[in-house]
């Protein structure tokens, strides 16, 4: 399988290297983690490397006594699934402050609340973090191959696969397809028990399942307890669990100072749509253009476009919506200033009553129509209708500021 170079994300691995003496690499298993840090390592010819995956009972043996077998290593040192030995960030911590600039640390790991947690309370001032997700529209704009000098970006083909490399790169819909089963059922049965989370799979994939039906809205952790026979507590439990393996989405509502009632809880989204099609049966672009949640698929997927385009962090990112009905489906602040995005599965996306009332209430800087196009044209002069494909020109930046 051809190999992909994120340039883009091993220029911010680049840049937050020099400034810190560890940086963190999170994302969802199989999302490239690894890969990115090998194609990094390969770029460092003056350096020696050292890898430790935590996977490999050897390598874990091996930092049983991590003082021991880490602090006379100079170069580069890559620990691969660090959650499974939360109890080494301490001594990354002692190593840190002595190795100066002799020795960079950079850690993978699948479960930010473990990595984020630890690391937090230990590694103050001494770490970055870098999230990964899969393949994206960004991944191809400034794209190199070791097979081949291009690859050109298919939008649809990304969408119905999603980003996993090994989904999107699979050579057939079916291996694509088969690889995604095989992934959810190792995530189930080993990755979640290797967090020390004691889940029966069955259990886990049968609230999975009943999630995908929320995908593109707000959540009801009541109607999904009194459906499974459990508390409330306990599913969203679960819900934090896939959101803290970055496999959920938990949009959160805005709140601001109105006096009309606003819902409080949040949207979900599966941030992988290639996932999300697996648990809603769709296995071809047929099936996915005749399905009924086929709206609500764009526009997860438009909504992780749009949101890792920009860079958006998980804290930035709120829903809006009244009880009245009116609802915009990302609002996010920059620079002091408040932006509204919208997302639309239509050929010609119009002036809503919606957008009239976000505009009034939130005092909107800008409100862009995302939509399965490629113009780009203005409805008001605060909106402007963008297509998807038009996020993978870089001059779009310039417009949130």
């Amino acid at each position: 399988m051809k190999s992909i170079a994120r340039e883009e994300a091993l220029q911010d691995l680049e840049t937050k290297l020099k400034s810190f003496p560890i940086v963190g690499i999170l994302g969802p298993r199989q999302c490239g983690k690894t890969t990115l840090a090998k194609q990094f390592i390969d770029n460092q010819s003056k350096k020696k490397t050292y890898f430790f995956d935590l996977e490999n009972p050897r390598d874990l043996s091996k930092l049983e006594n991590p003082l021991l077998n880490l602090e006379n290593l100079e170069g580069y040192v890559i620990i691969d699934e660090v959650q499974r030995l939360p109890e080494i960030f301490p001594i990354l911590r002692v190593l840190a402050d002595r190795v100066l600039k002799k020795t960079k640390f950079i850690l993978l790991g699948s479960a930010s609340p473990l990595l984020i947690k630890n690391s937090s309370e230990t590694l103050a001032g001494r770490i970055a973090f870098i999230e990964l997700r899969g393949f994206g529209i960004e991944t191809f704009t400034k794209l190199k191959e070791t097979s081949r000098k291009s690859e050109q970006l298919d939008i649809s083909k990304l969408w119905l696969r999603g980003g996993f490399p090994r989904s999107y790169l699979s050579s057939s819909i079916k291996d694509s397809y088969e690889w995604r089963e095989n992934f959810i059922e190792t995530f189930l049965e080993r990755d979640i028990p290797n967090l020390g989370i004691n889940i029966p799979a069955r259990t886990l994939r049968q609230f999975w399942t009943m999630l995908s039906h929320y995908h593109g809205q707000v959540f009801n952790a009541s109607e999904l307890a009194r459906s499974m026979n459990l508390s409330s507590p306990t599913i969203q439990r679960y819900l934090d669990i896939l959101s803290g393996t970055f496999i959920i989405r938990q949009l959160q509502p805005w709140f601001y100072n109105a006096k009309k009632r606003i819902v409080k809880s949040p949207k979900i989204y599966f941030r992988d749509s290639g996932l999300l099609h697996v648990f809603l049966s769709i296995d071809s672009k047929t099936g996915l253009n005749g399905h009924p949640k086929l709206g609500a698929s764009w526009e997860g997927f438009a909504l992780e476009e749009f949101i890792a385009f920009h860079k958006l962090s998980e804290q930035e990112c709120f829903f809006w919506r009244l009880h009245t009905g009116a609802e915009l489906d990302l609002v996010f602040q920059k620079s002091g200033k408040l932006y509204g995005l919208e997302v639309k599965y239509s050929d010609a996306p119009k002036m809503t009553k919606s957008m009239h009332s976000a505009l009034a209430e939130l005092h909107l800087e800008k409100l862009f129509v995302l939509y399965p196009g490629k113009d780009a044209y203005k409805l008001d002069k605060k909106v402007e209708v963008i297509g998807i494909e038009t996020l993978s020109a870089s001059s779009l930046k310039t417009t949130v500021n």
